[in-house]
């Protein structure tokens, strides 16, 4: 039975039910269910114990340039230098907030470290600069030694040295 009205008639809510219902059995049911497709696939055969077959080398063919492998050095030496130097801060910290000898000691020994540091480099270079590498004199006239009297008188507050 046809429910469709002629064109231009208008049709009845017993009509327009049924044109309803038909529209969403063909649009909806009627239609064929599509294969679910494989997403995946598992070979599940056991793999052979042992073979005729001896393994292939299969040789390295990854080439690290040399600015990303010295890229990767630095970083990683960066990286630990700072958490070194981190737990270095952390730990003075950790003994300033404490006023007692270790926490005095944790300040004035590094900066006696650096003094005597600094020392030692200037005493290596001022023996440096004086090296002699001759060992021959050069002076062939007469040597002539002044020798300096010194005479010391303390009378009271006030003391007094002369030369002669």
């Amino acid at each position: 039975m046809d429910f469709r009205p002629s064109p231009g008639l208008p049709m009845s809510d017993a009509q327009a039910a049924a044109e309803a219902e038909q529209i969403l059995r063909t649009a909806f049911h009627d239609q064929p269910q599509p294969a679910p497709a494989s997403t995946s696939f598992r070979d599940d055969t056991p793999l052979p114990t042992f073979g005729s077959t001896p393994p292939v080398l299969q040789p390295e063919t990854r080439i690290v340039p040399a600015w990303a492998a010295g890229t990767a050095v630095a970083s990683i030496g960066i990286g630990a230098g700072i958490t070194g130097a981190g737990c270095g801060v952390w730990l003075a910290l950790q003994g300033l907030a404490a006023v007692t000898l270790t926490s005095v000691l944790m300040v004035t020994l590094p900066l006696a470290a650096l003094a005597a540091l600094a020392t030692a480099i200037g005493s290596a270079v001022q023996h440096a600069r004086a090296t002699v590498t001759h060992t021959e004199h050069h002076y062939t006239g007469p040597v002539t030694q002044n020798v300096q009297h010194t005479e010391q008188t303390a009378r009271g507050f006030f003391g007094r040295i002369t030369s002669r």
